[in-house]
Formats: structure tokens, C-alpha cells, sequence
């Protein structure tokens, strides 16, 4: 993800006390309010000036931010916390102004901006200042509580997430993975009040701007009546949704076959420990269960690939960088390099979530992660690589275009890049000496789609429970129990072990507690299927598009980079045109990467007579 998104509405004056030469940060803010006052009946003159003071702002916030994420403790969680108060206060004091505006002489570029300050906050605080000081709080105890996270095996054997994750997708003891994803799950109890009441006081803030609920306000941001966008998001999973079907009867079966009727019901949803991943989004971690057997499979192991060649946490991050500029991309610059952070310091609590950071909207990009030597961190690297590319492509637009078409267009691009890290790529870069004979592409295929496809309900139910809650459909009472009636009935998995209301399983989730829309990760898979087939033929490939890279090639970088300079300069469906001739998102190239494995995996579950459904 990145952390961009955050760092375009971390606009407000914070300036901090302990800065030299700042006024007290509450001191600024409400001057910089009183100065816009009087501008608020000039269009013109509000937008230059929120634009002027979002651009000299959001570094300063942003930079608070790094520094709480990489170093968490009281005083980082205070400054951070502050920082956040005085951005929401302001930022609703802007979208509030900005949505009272005529808008009727202005060019289409300012009407635009004006836009962009209403759809800029992801939880608007309540006018109370008391009320958005105990929002921004609880915004930074939540991440807290998730960033500090640790389960213990042991008195002595105390793990993160990232380590503990590791557990899951390397062991095959159905009671060890039952502990690990049960441990995990005790570090968000804590946070089940704290989100209830964060609820509260953003729904607050939205009905100030005129939204029903929070959900309402997220759903705006697409250029589109909020109300069309949950239509868009269905009619895209009903179009995919029979392919996810194949592969979790396929994969239901295999995991039967493997542990036995008592672990893995054959007609029952799936027990989401066994997937091979913490949040059971992507199950990539148990190709080696479900591999065909019939047929060749890829003969390789990224992981042992990767350790066999020497690569170690920076190296793997200098080969996503070269992926780039063969593309024709500038190499990254050397701060960078400086700055980032790649592996998971020992002497301190930081949040291992990976994520992709731009802190002065020009050339200061970083990575912050954990980074574990296997091939699932390659991928993500390249995936976080995407989103930094993307940030410098769009540096010279304005400020209020300094962003993804939407949302989803920026976790997309990483993804684009992660499609063509197959045998192709493998081979260029000398991991591997051959590629795989064509008979090995189902086994590739169903590595791809234990990932790809497995994770589009995840990405589609995470928001659809989120939504409930903002509007009161689910209530503080059944938070638990609807998140599993939700997840059985989008991914058909279950909880290993019974759950209840002293639960709180959606704060395990970085992105519940951090506040992330999830939407754009559900559009990302859909939409890098989209860019992929189009810059393949950029790229004058001709083959089956599974077999595609794009590595190498100048003329698709080229066409990429022209959609990713426009920023959020015009709405998503022209820039979604300037790359595949289309304004409409749509599931057929995925279905058409995936055609051959969809074939294959009806074929072996009519031949195993499996009951597919839950």
C-alpha cells in the first residue's frame, strides 16, 4: 500500500512546538483558519490557498508519520496524534467550504480541485475540538496496539507479526497453525472499544459534511454517485466470482485429501488456518499441497532461488529497481537508499506492514518493511517499487493531483509489475537457466491464482463489513459474529476455532485499525489484469498473456508512464482509456490470463465428483 494516500490529507499546519523557529502547532492552525475565512467567497483564491498550504504542510506531517511508524513509542504516539488532530480539523473546515462554494465560473481544472479538498479526508473529525483531539488519539492508539503487536509461543519466544506469519505459510501442524492464528488475534481484543468509539466520532464528522455515515464519504471518491459504486463492485465479482468457485473446490479437495475428513470438511467452508496466510487473503504459501500432480509443475522455488543466488533484503530490492529501469524509469534516487527501511530493526517497536512513502511530494520516496528472504517479499517489492514509480510520475502536477486516478490504480501498478515476475523474467535475470516447458503453465497458473484469485472476495468483504458498520447495520454487538457470516459467505472459509464477541478478529487486519479503505486492493486485481494485457500487446508480445513480461520493454514503460504523470488530473475511467482504449473496468482479461487453469480445475473437480459451494 501506499502511504501516500495519507499523507495528501495530512495537510494541516504542523508545525510542532519542538521544531526550531514554529509556533506552537494549535497556535498555527488556527491562524491559517482565520486566514481562509475571508477567501471562502473567492473560489479562485480558496483553492491557490489551500493548495499553497496543503503542499508546505503535508512534508512536515508526513515526516511525523515516518517517525511514529519507525519508532513507536509515548512521545512519537503524541506528536503524531497532534499532528493528526490539527490536519482533520482543518481538513473538514476545507471540504466543509470547498462543498459551499459556486463552482459555476470556474475551469473544469479548478472544478477538479475544488473536488479533490472534498473527497480529501478518510475520517473527518466532529467540530468539538475536545471531539477530534479524541479521534486523532484513538487513530494512533489503534495503529499502537497493531504496530506493538506480539504473540508468545514462549515466556522466552515472543513474535511479530511478520515472524509469525512466516509460521504460517512454512508449517503444515494443523495445532500450530490453530495457535499462531488464534495468538495473533489476541493483540486486537484490546482495540474493540476504541474502534467502536472512532466510529462514532468520524460518523460525526460526516453528517457535519453532509454524508450519511463514513462509508458514504468513502464511496464518493470515485468519480461517480457514491450510491453506483457498490453496483460497479458486484457486477465486477459476478463476473469473476465462477473462477474463485473452481479454485475453492479445487483447493478444498486437496486440503481434504491432505489432513483428512476431521480437519477439512469436504462440503463445509474452509478452516482459514490452513490457507497458508495470517488473514487467509492469499494462499500462495500451499502450492506445494494443491500442486497439480498429473501434470509438470514449475520446476523452481523462488524462495530457494532467491537464497541459491545470494540475494539478501537489499539485493532483492535492487532487482525490483532494475525492473523499472528497463522500462525506461530513472533509477531511484540515493536517498532512497538512505532512507528506507528494509529489515526489522531488533531494538525497537516499528509497523512492519509494508508500505510505499513519497514525504515531499517530489523526489523523497521509501520503503518501510520487514522484508523476510522469500519469494512472496520479491513480489511485494516490486509491488511497493510500483507505487513509488507512480509518486514521481506525478510530482509535477499540483499538489491536488497528486495522487492515482483512483485509489485502485495505485495498488494496481505494483501488481502489473508483479505479473510478469514469471519464468520469463526468472530467466533474464539468471535465477533460472530454462523456462518451463508449456505443459508446466497450469501449475504456474494455479501459483498465480492461489493469490490473485484467491484473494478478490478477501478484498471485496473487508469494506462491505466496514460499510455495515458506519451505517449501524452492524452493531457493536455482532461486529464478530457478521465479519465471519461475511467471510463465509464471499470466501467460504471459517474460523478454526469458535469465536464470540469478546473477540475483536477484524482488528488483526493492519487496515482496520490504520483506517485504510480496502476497496482499491478489490479494484487493483481487476484493474492490473486490464493494464497488463494492454502493455503486453504495447510490448508486441503475441503468446499466451501468462507467459508475458514486460520487462525490458521501453515502449510499454512509455505507455505506462504517460497514464501515471496524469495523477488524479482527470477522472479514472480517461486515464483507465490511455492505456487500454477502454473507460470501463472489467474482469475479462483476468478470466482470459486464467482460461486455461479455469478448464483444468472444472475438469479435475468433475473427475474427483467434488460438491463445489459452502
Amino acid at each position: 500500500m501506499t502511504v501516500h494516500q495519507h499523507l495528501k490529507w495530512i495537510f494541516s499546519a504542523t508545525c510542532l512546538a519542538v521544531l526550531p523557529g514554529c509556533a506552537p502547532a494549535e497556535q498555527t492552525a488556527h491562524a491559517a483558519v482565520a486566514e481562509i475565512q475571508p477567501l471562502a467567497i473567492d473560489p479562485k483564491r480558496f483553492i491557490e490557498n489551500a493548495e499553497k498550504d496543503m503542499e508546505h504542510s503535508s512534508e512536515i506531517a508526513g515526516r511525523a508519520k515516518w517517525i511514529y511508524a519507525n519508532f513507536i513509542t509515548e512521545d512519537t504516539a503524541a506528536l503524531v496524534s497532534e499532528a493528526g488532530r490539527i490536519y482533520t480539523e482543518k481538513a473538514v473546515r476545507y471540504a466543509s467550504d470547498a462543498a459551499a462554494l459556486d463552482n459555476s465560473k470556474l475551469s473544469t481544472v479548478e472544478q477538479r480541485k475544488l473536488e479533490m479538498l472534498k473527497r480529501a479526508i478518510t475520517l473527518p473529525s466532529p467540530a468539538d475540538p475536545s471531539k477530534s483531539q479524541r479521534l486523532a488519539n484513538l487513530g494512533t492508539e489503534l495503529n499502537g496496539l497493531y504496530g506493538k503487536g506480539r504473540f508468545c509461543l514462549s515466556q522466552d519466544n515472543c513474535l511479530s507479526q511478520p515472524q509469525l506469519s512466516s509460521i504460517m505459510a512454512n508449517s503444515r501442524d494443523p495445532e500450530q497453525l490453530k495457535q499462531v492464528w488464534q495468538g495473533w488475534r489476541e493483540i486486537a481484543k484490546p482495540m474493540r472499544a476504541l474502534f467502536t468509539e472512532q466510529v462514532q466520532l468520524a460518523n460525526e464528522g460526516a453528517l457535519a459534511l453532509g454524508y450519511n455515515d463514513v462509508g458514504e464519504l468513502w464511496r464518493s471518491k470515485y468519480d461517480m454517485p457514491a450510491q453506483q459504486f457498490p453496483q460497479q463492485l458486484d457486477a465486477l465479482w459476478e463476473e469473476v466470482k465462477p473462477l474463485y468457485e473452481s479454485l475453492h473446490c479445487y483447493v478444498r479437495g486437496e486440503l481434504n485429501q491432505n489432513y483428512g475428513d476431521n480437519v477439512v470438511p469436504p462440503r463445509s467452508p474452509i478452516p482459514a488456518h490452513l490457507l497458508g496466510n495470517m488473514w487467509a487473503q492469499q494462499w500462495g504459501a500451499i502450492y506445494p499441497i494443491v500442486a497439480p500432480k498429473e501434470t509438470p509443475g514449475a520446476d523452481y522455488d523462488l524462495t530457494e532461488l532467491l537464497n541459491a543466488n545470494g540475494y539478501d533484503e537489499i539485493t532483492m530490492v535492487q532487482q525490483a529497481e532494475r525492473f523499472f529501469t528497463s522500462m525506461g524509469f530513472e533509477p531511484l534516487p540515493q536517498t532512497f537508499w538512505q532512507r528506507s527501511l528494509f529489515v526489522e530493526p531488533q531494538d525497537r517497536h516499528v509497523v512492519c506492514h509494508a508500505s510505499a512513502w513519497d514525504l515531499d511530494n517530489k523526489d523523497d520516496i521509501r520503503i518501510k518493511m520487514c522484508i523476510r528472504k522469500n519469494g512472496e517479499d520479491f513480489n511485494v517489492i516490486h509491488h511497493e517499487l510500483g507505487h513509488n514509480i507512480y509518486q514521481r510520475a506525478y510530482k509535477d502536477q499540483p499538489f491536488l493531483f497528486k495522487g492515482s486516478a483512483n485509489d485502485g490504480f495505485h495498488e494496481a501498478i505494483g501488481d502489473v509489475i508483479s505479473l510478469s515476475l514469471g519464468p520469463n523474467y526468472l530467466k533474464q535475470i539468471g535465477l533460472i537457466d530454462k523456462q518451463p516447458s508449456a505443459e508446466a503453465d497450469i501449475g504456474l497458473l494455479l501459483r498465480q491464482a492461489l493469490d490473485k484469485v484467491a484473494f478478490l472476495p478477501f478484498g471485496l468483504m473487508i469494506d462491505q463489513w466496514r460499510w455495515q458498520v458506519f451505517s449501524g447495520e452492524i452493531t457493536p454487538e455482532n461486529y464478530n459474529q457478521s465479519w465471519w457470516q461475511l467471510r463465509q459467505h464471499y470466501q467460504g472459509v471459517m474460523a478454526p476455532v469458535a469465536r464470540t464477541e469478546a473477540d475483536f478478529d477484524p482488528g488483526a487486519k493492519y487496515h482496520i485499525p490504520a483506517s485504510v479503505p480496502y476497496s482499491r486492493y478489490f479494484l487493483a486485481h481487476i484493474l492490473q489484469f486490464q493494464f497488463f494485457q494492454a502493455l503486453c500487446k504495447e510490448a508486441g508480445y503475441e503468446g499466451p498473456i501468462h507467459r508475458c513480461s514486460i520487462y525490458n520493454s521501453k515502449k510499454a514503460g512509455a505507455k505506462l508512464n504517460n497514464m501515471l504523470e496524469m495523477g488524479l488530473s482527470e477522472p479514472w475511467p480517461k486515464a483507465l482509456a490511455s492505456i487500454t482504449g477502454n473507460e470501463q473496468m472489467s474482469g475479462q482479461a483476468l478470466l482470459n490470463y486464467f482460461a486455461p487453469l479455469q478448464q483444468w480445475l472444472d475438469l479435475q473437480n468433475e473427475a474427483a465428483d467434488r460438491q463445489c459451494g459452502w
